[in-house]
Protein backbone atom coordinates (compact mmCIF):
# COMPACT_ATOMS: atom_id res chain seq x y z
CA UNK A 1 0.00 0.00 0.00
CA UNK A 2 1.11 3.47 -0.35
CA UNK A 3 0.64 5.76 2.78
CA UNK A 4 -0.84 9.37 1.04
CA UNK A 5 -0.29 11.49 4.42
CA UNK A 6 0.09 11.34 8.10
CA UNK A 7 -1.83 14.29 10.46
CA UNK A 8 -1.17 14.47 14.41
CA UNK A 9 -4.20 16.39 16.27
CA UNK A 10 -3.95 17.69 20.02
CA UNK A 11 -6.16 19.19 22.20
CA UNK A 12 -6.27 22.80 22.90
CA UNK A 13 -4.82 22.37 26.88
CA UNK A 14 -1.18 22.62 26.89
CA UNK A 15 1.10 22.83 29.79
CA UNK A 16 4.72 22.79 30.61
CA UNK A 17 6.22 19.17 32.72
CA UNK A 18 6.69 21.25 35.96
CA UNK A 19 3.10 22.69 35.62
CA UNK A 20 1.88 19.19 35.00
CA UNK A 21 3.56 17.70 37.98
CA UNK A 22 3.01 20.21 40.12
CA UNK A 23 -1.28 19.91 39.51
CA UNK A 24 -0.47 15.92 39.48
CA UNK A 25 0.32 16.23 43.45
CA UNK A 26 -2.27 19.08 43.96
CA UNK A 27 -5.09 17.42 42.31
CA UNK A 28 -4.47 13.38 41.92
CA UNK A 29 -3.33 12.74 45.32
CA UNK A 30 -4.96 13.12 48.44
CA UNK A 31 -3.23 11.31 50.69
CA UNK A 32 0.41 11.51 51.57
CA UNK A 33 3.47 10.77 48.60
CA UNK A 34 6.80 11.61 48.65
CA UNK A 35 6.88 15.03 46.51
CA UNK A 36 10.38 15.15 45.49
CA UNK A 37 10.76 11.95 43.98
CA UNK A 38 7.48 12.49 42.09
CA UNK A 39 9.50 15.72 41.09
CA UNK A 40 12.16 14.13 39.97
CA UNK A 41 10.96 11.56 38.63
CA UNK A 42 8.94 13.95 35.95
CA UNK A 43 12.00 15.98 35.73
CA UNK A 44 13.59 12.69 34.32
CA UNK A 45 11.28 11.81 31.86
CA UNK A 46 12.58 13.60 28.66
CA UNK A 47 9.08 15.28 28.39
CA UNK A 48 9.02 19.35 28.04
CA UNK A 49 5.11 19.79 27.55
CA UNK A 50 1.98 18.47 27.32
CA UNK A 51 -1.37 18.52 25.66
CA UNK A 52 -4.29 17.53 28.07
CA UNK A 53 -8.00 16.22 27.27
CA UNK A 54 -9.09 19.05 29.99
CA UNK A 55 -8.36 21.74 31.70
CA UNK A 56 -5.84 20.69 34.78
CA UNK A 57 -8.38 22.23 37.73
CA UNK A 58 -10.73 20.01 36.19
CA UNK A 59 -9.27 16.64 36.77
CA UNK A 60 -9.98 16.96 40.13
CA UNK A 61 -13.93 16.81 39.49
CA UNK A 62 -13.75 13.68 38.23
CA UNK A 63 -15.66 10.84 40.45
CA UNK A 64 -15.07 7.95 39.10
CA UNK A 65 -14.05 5.52 36.04
CA UNK A 66 -17.66 6.83 34.34
CA UNK A 67 -16.98 10.47 34.76
CA UNK A 68 -13.21 9.63 33.12
CA UNK A 69 -15.03 7.52 30.51
CA UNK A 70 -17.30 10.26 29.33
CA UNK A 71 -15.05 12.88 28.98
CA UNK A 72 -13.01 10.46 26.98
CA UNK A 73 -15.85 9.39 24.64
CA UNK A 74 -16.78 13.29 24.12
CA UNK A 75 -13.33 14.55 23.65
CA UNK A 76 -12.04 11.69 21.68
CA UNK A 77 -14.51 11.83 18.89
CA UNK A 78 -13.61 15.65 18.16
CA UNK A 79 -10.56 15.11 18.37
CA UNK A 80 -10.05 11.82 16.49
CA UNK A 81 -12.81 13.45 13.84
CA UNK A 82 -10.44 16.48 13.55
CA UNK A 83 -6.96 14.27 12.85
CA UNK A 84 -9.18 12.10 10.03
CA UNK A 85 -10.32 15.20 8.24
CA UNK A 86 -7.57 17.11 8.40
CA UNK A 87 -5.66 13.96 6.88
CA UNK A 88 -8.00 13.46 4.06
CA UNK A 89 -7.80 17.14 3.31
CA UNK A 90 -3.84 17.39 3.07
CA UNK A 91 -4.31 13.96 0.29
CA UNK A 92 -7.66 15.69 -1.44
CA UNK A 93 -10.05 12.75 -0.59
CA UNK A 94 -13.16 13.19 1.51
CA UNK A 95 -14.84 11.00 4.07
CA UNK A 96 -16.77 9.60 1.12
CA UNK A 97 -13.89 8.04 -0.76
CA UNK A 98 -12.95 6.00 2.34
CA UNK A 99 -13.56 2.07 2.35
CA UNK A 100 -12.34 1.32 5.57
CA UNK A 101 -11.32 3.09 8.92
CA UNK A 102 -9.35 1.21 11.36
CA UNK A 103 -9.39 2.88 15.23
CA UNK A 104 -6.77 1.89 17.71
CA UNK A 105 -7.44 3.10 21.36
CA UNK A 106 -6.63 1.65 24.81
CA UNK A 107 -7.35 4.16 27.06
CA UNK A 108 -11.27 4.66 27.28
CA UNK A 109 -14.34 2.27 26.34
CA UNK A 110 -16.76 2.91 24.01
CA UNK A 111 -19.96 1.31 22.04
CA UNK A 112 -20.51 2.49 19.66
CA UNK A 113 -16.82 2.61 19.24
CA UNK A 114 -14.75 5.60 18.24
CA UNK A 115 -14.63 5.38 14.46
CA UNK A 116 -18.35 4.50 14.36
CA UNK A 117 -19.24 7.67 16.04
CA UNK A 118 -16.38 9.47 13.91
CA UNK A 119 -17.72 7.93 10.82
CA UNK A 120 -21.07 9.40 11.66
CA UNK A 121 -19.48 12.96 12.04
CA UNK A 122 -18.13 13.53 9.29
CA UNK A 123 -20.63 11.68 7.04
CA UNK A 124 -18.67 8.59 5.56
CA UNK A 125 -20.49 6.37 3.53
CA UNK A 126 -22.91 3.83 5.16
CA UNK A 127 -20.74 1.11 3.45
CA UNK A 128 -17.77 2.03 5.16
CA UNK A 129 -15.70 -0.88 6.94
CA UNK A 130 -14.74 -0.53 10.54
CA UNK A 131 -12.47 -2.45 12.70
CA UNK A 132 -12.03 -0.82 16.06
CA UNK A 133 -8.39 -2.39 17.64
CA UNK A 134 -8.98 -2.13 21.31
CA UNK A 135 -6.57 -3.31 24.07
CA UNK A 136 -2.85 -3.05 21.94
CA UNK A 137 -1.90 0.10 23.69
CA UNK A 138 1.72 1.77 22.57
CA UNK A 139 1.90 -0.99 19.96
CA UNK A 140 -1.43 -0.08 17.96
CA UNK A 141 0.01 2.59 15.93
CA UNK A 142 2.45 0.44 14.33
CA UNK A 143 -0.12 -2.53 14.31
CA UNK A 144 -2.71 -0.43 12.69
CA UNK A 145 -0.44 0.68 10.02
CA UNK A 146 0.38 -3.20 9.28
CA UNK A 147 -3.48 -3.94 9.96
CA UNK A 148 -4.32 -1.59 6.63
CA UNK A 149 -2.28 -2.67 4.70
CA UNK A 150 -3.06 -6.44 5.11
CA UNK A 151 -6.39 -4.97 3.89
CA UNK A 152 -5.25 -3.05 1.00
CA UNK A 153 -3.63 -5.63 -0.14
CA UNK A 154 -6.84 -7.80 -1.07
CA UNK A 155 -8.52 -4.61 -1.97
CA UNK A 156 -6.10 -2.48 -4.05
CA UNK A 157 -8.71 -0.13 -5.38
CA UNK A 158 -9.70 1.10 -1.79
CA UNK A 159 -8.64 4.12 0.19
CA UNK A 160 -8.01 3.44 4.11
CA UNK A 161 -7.61 5.27 7.10
CA UNK A 162 -5.68 4.46 10.54
CA UNK A 163 -7.31 6.83 13.53
CA UNK A 164 -5.53 6.49 16.68
CA UNK A 165 -7.00 8.41 20.04
CA UNK A 166 -5.46 8.11 22.88
CA UNK A 167 -6.34 10.01 26.22
CA UNK A 168 -4.08 9.25 28.92
CA UNK A 169 -4.39 11.86 31.44
CA UNK A 170 -8.08 10.26 31.87
CA UNK A 171 -6.65 6.90 33.40
CA UNK A 172 -4.42 8.43 35.91
CA UNK A 173 -5.70 7.08 39.51
CA UNK A 174 -6.06 8.73 42.41
CA UNK A 175 -4.57 8.13 46.23
CA UNK A 176 -2.28 5.52 44.34
CA UNK A 177 1.29 6.57 45.19
CA UNK A 178 2.61 3.33 43.58
CA UNK A 179 5.60 3.82 40.92
CA UNK A 180 4.06 3.02 37.58
CA UNK A 181 1.10 5.75 38.52
CA UNK A 182 3.75 8.31 39.71
CA UNK A 183 5.42 6.97 35.93
CA UNK A 184 2.79 7.70 33.93
CA UNK A 185 1.64 10.54 35.45
CA UNK A 186 5.03 12.24 33.79
CA UNK A 187 5.54 10.44 30.72
CA UNK A 188 1.58 9.93 28.88
CA UNK A 189 -0.19 13.08 27.38
CA UNK A 190 -2.96 12.83 25.33
CA UNK A 191 -4.02 13.53 21.10
CA UNK A 192 -4.95 11.74 18.55
CA UNK A 193 -3.11 10.83 14.52
CA UNK A 194 -4.47 9.71 11.63
CA UNK A 195 -2.80 8.02 8.53
CA UNK A 196 -4.95 7.88 5.31
CA UNK A 197 -3.79 5.06 2.63
CA UNK A 198 -4.38 3.16 -0.70
CA UNK A 199 -3.85 0.03 -2.25
CA UNK A 200 -1.56 -0.36 -4.97
CA UNK A 201 -4.37 0.28 -7.75
CA UNK A 202 -5.22 3.31 -6.42
CA UNK A 203 -2.20 4.60 -5.39
CA UNK A 204 -1.38 3.96 -9.62
CA UNK A 205 -4.21 6.18 -10.32
CA UNK A 206 -3.30 9.26 -7.91
CA UNK A 207 0.56 9.56 -8.64
CA UNK A 208 -1.08 10.13 -12.09
CA UNK A 209 3.22 9.30 -13.21
CA UNK A 210 4.25 11.57 -10.75
CA UNK A 211 6.66 10.64 -7.75
CA UNK A 212 5.93 11.77 -3.56
CA UNK A 213 7.63 11.16 -0.67
CA UNK A 214 5.50 9.46 1.19
CA UNK A 215 6.22 5.93 1.16
CA UNK A 216 5.01 2.29 0.26
CA UNK A 217 4.19 -0.63 3.16
CA UNK A 218 5.98 -3.46 1.98
CA UNK A 219 5.85 -6.19 4.91
CA UNK A 220 5.29 -5.83 8.38
CA UNK A 221 6.06 -8.60 11.03
CA UNK A 222 4.62 -9.25 14.29
CA UNK A 223 6.57 -10.68 17.91
CA UNK A 224 4.71 -11.63 21.04
CA UNK A 225 7.14 -12.59 23.92
CA UNK A 226 6.84 -15.71 26.14
CA UNK A 227 5.99 -15.26 29.49
CA UNK A 228 5.92 -11.40 29.51
CA UNK A 229 1.80 -10.85 29.87
CA UNK A 230 2.66 -8.56 33.24
CA UNK A 231 4.72 -6.28 31.89
CA UNK A 232 2.30 -3.70 30.38
CA UNK A 233 -1.17 -3.46 30.41
CA UNK A 234 -4.17 -2.60 32.58
CA UNK A 235 -5.90 -3.96 35.77
CA UNK A 236 -9.64 -2.78 35.37
CA UNK A 237 -11.07 -2.01 38.63
CA UNK A 238 -13.91 0.24 40.32
CA UNK A 239 -11.84 3.34 39.64
CA UNK A 240 -10.60 2.36 36.37
CA UNK A 241 -8.04 1.41 34.52
CA UNK A 242 -4.70 1.29 37.17
CA UNK A 243 -1.70 0.72 34.95
CA UNK A 244 0.80 -2.34 34.58
CA UNK A 245 4.36 -1.11 34.02
CA UNK A 246 7.14 -3.28 35.05
CA UNK A 247 10.54 -1.95 35.10
CA UNK A 248 12.05 -4.55 32.98
CA UNK A 249 10.72 -3.22 29.90
CA UNK A 250 14.33 -1.67 28.28
CA UNK A 251 15.94 -5.41 29.33
CA UNK A 252 12.84 -6.85 27.08
CA UNK A 253 13.59 -4.62 24.29
CA UNK A 254 17.45 -5.01 24.66
CA UNK A 255 17.04 -8.67 24.60
CA UNK A 256 14.79 -9.17 21.92
CA UNK A 257 14.54 -6.27 19.29
CA UNK A 258 17.56 -6.86 17.88
CA UNK A 259 17.58 -10.03 16.30
CA UNK A 260 13.72 -9.54 15.96
CA UNK A 261 14.59 -6.55 13.00
CA UNK A 262 17.95 -8.38 11.49
CA UNK A 263 15.54 -11.71 11.19
CA UNK A 264 12.45 -9.59 9.56
CA UNK A 265 15.00 -7.33 7.43
CA UNK A 266 16.89 -10.58 5.97
CA UNK A 267 13.67 -11.97 4.67
CA UNK A 268 13.84 -8.89 2.28
CA UNK A 269 17.37 -9.29 1.90
CA UNK A 270 18.49 -6.31 3.69
CA UNK A 271 20.54 -5.10 6.84
CA UNK A 272 20.46 -2.95 9.51
CA UNK A 273 22.53 -0.49 7.23
CA UNK A 274 20.23 -0.34 4.50
CA UNK A 275 17.70 1.51 7.05
CA UNK A 276 18.25 5.40 6.23
CA UNK A 277 15.23 6.57 8.64
CA UNK A 278 13.58 5.25 11.53
CA UNK A 279 9.97 5.92 13.15
CA UNK A 280 9.90 4.49 16.73
CA UNK A 281 7.49 4.45 19.05
CA UNK A 282 8.81 7.19 21.80
CA UNK A 283 8.24 4.89 25.17
CA UNK A 284 10.65 7.10 26.88
CA UNK A 285 14.24 7.57 27.75
CA UNK A 286 14.81 4.10 29.16
CA UNK A 287 12.95 2.27 26.31
CA UNK A 288 14.31 4.31 23.79
CA UNK A 289 18.20 4.12 24.70
CA UNK A 290 17.43 0.49 25.01
CA UNK A 291 16.42 0.56 21.42
CA UNK A 292 19.31 2.39 20.77
CA UNK A 293 21.30 -0.21 22.06
CA UNK A 294 19.83 -3.17 20.31
CA UNK A 295 20.10 -1.66 16.96
CA UNK A 296 23.22 -0.48 16.88
CA UNK A 297 22.42 3.27 16.69
CA UNK A 298 23.24 6.81 17.87
CA UNK A 299 20.78 8.98 19.31
CA UNK A 300 20.32 11.35 16.08
CA UNK A 301 18.85 8.25 14.40
CA UNK A 302 15.83 8.35 16.45
CA UNK A 303 15.74 12.08 16.83
CA UNK A 304 12.82 12.86 15.77
CA UNK A 305 11.41 10.08 18.56
CA UNK A 306 12.71 12.06 20.54
CA UNK A 307 12.19 15.57 19.69
CA UNK A 308 8.44 14.51 20.11
CA UNK A 309 9.07 12.67 23.42
CA UNK A 310 9.31 16.01 24.50
CA UNK A 311 7.03 18.43 22.50
CA UNK A 312 3.75 15.86 23.71
CA UNK A 313 5.18 12.94 25.64
CA UNK A 314 4.03 9.14 25.10
CA UNK A 315 0.82 9.08 23.26
CA UNK A 316 0.51 5.42 23.41
CA UNK A 317 -0.62 4.35 19.91
CA UNK A 318 -0.96 7.62 18.50
CA UNK A 319 2.96 8.81 19.46
CA UNK A 320 4.44 6.47 16.54
CA UNK A 321 1.92 8.02 14.17
CA UNK A 322 3.34 11.50 15.14
CA UNK A 323 6.70 10.54 14.60
CA UNK A 324 5.50 9.74 11.12
CA UNK A 325 3.90 12.58 10.18
CA UNK A 326 6.56 15.09 11.31
CA UNK A 327 9.00 12.44 9.57
CA UNK A 328 7.22 12.86 6.24
CA UNK A 329 6.97 16.54 6.89
CA UNK A 330 11.15 17.45 8.45
CA UNK A 331 12.61 14.99 6.96
CA UNK A 332 11.19 13.66 4.39
CA UNK A 333 12.78 10.40 3.16
CA UNK A 334 15.72 10.11 0.31
CA UNK A 335 13.25 8.59 -3.19
CA UNK A 336 14.16 5.01 -2.80
CA UNK A 337 15.57 4.79 0.80
CA UNK A 338 13.85 2.14 3.20
CA UNK A 339 12.71 3.05 6.66
CA UNK A 340 11.69 0.89 9.55
CA UNK A 341 8.47 1.73 11.80
CA UNK A 342 8.92 -0.34 15.19
CA UNK A 343 6.80 -0.16 18.26
CA UNK A 344 6.22 -2.20 21.67
CA UNK A 345 3.15 -2.58 23.51
CA UNK A 346 1.08 -4.89 26.31
CA UNK A 347 1.47 -9.03 25.55
CA UNK A 348 4.68 -7.75 25.84
CA UNK A 349 4.86 -7.41 22.19
CA UNK A 350 6.81 -5.63 19.08
CA UNK A 351 5.50 -4.45 15.59
CA UNK A 352 7.81 -3.96 12.85
CA UNK A 353 6.68 -2.04 9.59
CA UNK A 354 9.32 -1.96 6.58
CA UNK A 355 8.48 1.54 4.44
CA UNK A 356 10.36 2.52 1.21
CA UNK A 357 10.01 5.71 -0.60
CA UNK A 358 9.65 6.08 -4.10
CA UNK A 359 11.84 5.99 -6.19
CA UNK A 360 12.18 9.35 -8.63
CA UNK A 361 10.65 9.50 -12.14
Amino acid sequence: MRILGAQAALPEHVHGQEEITEAFLDVIFTEEVNAPLVRRIHANAGVERRHLAMPLADYGTLRDFGDANDAFISVGTELGARAVSDALKQVGLTPQDVDVIIAATVTGLAVPTLEARVASLLGMRPDVRRVPLVGLGCVAGAAGVARLHDYLLGHPDHVGVLMSVELCSLTVQRDDATMPNIVAGGLFGDGAAAVVAVGRDRAVELSDGTSSSTPDVLDSVSHLYPDSERTMGWDVGASGLRIVLDQAVPALVESYLGDDVDGFLAAHGLVRSDIEWWVSHPGGPKVLEAVQAALGLDRSALAVTWDSLAAVGNLSSASVLHVLADTLRERPPRPGSYGLMLAMGPGFCSELVLLRAPESP
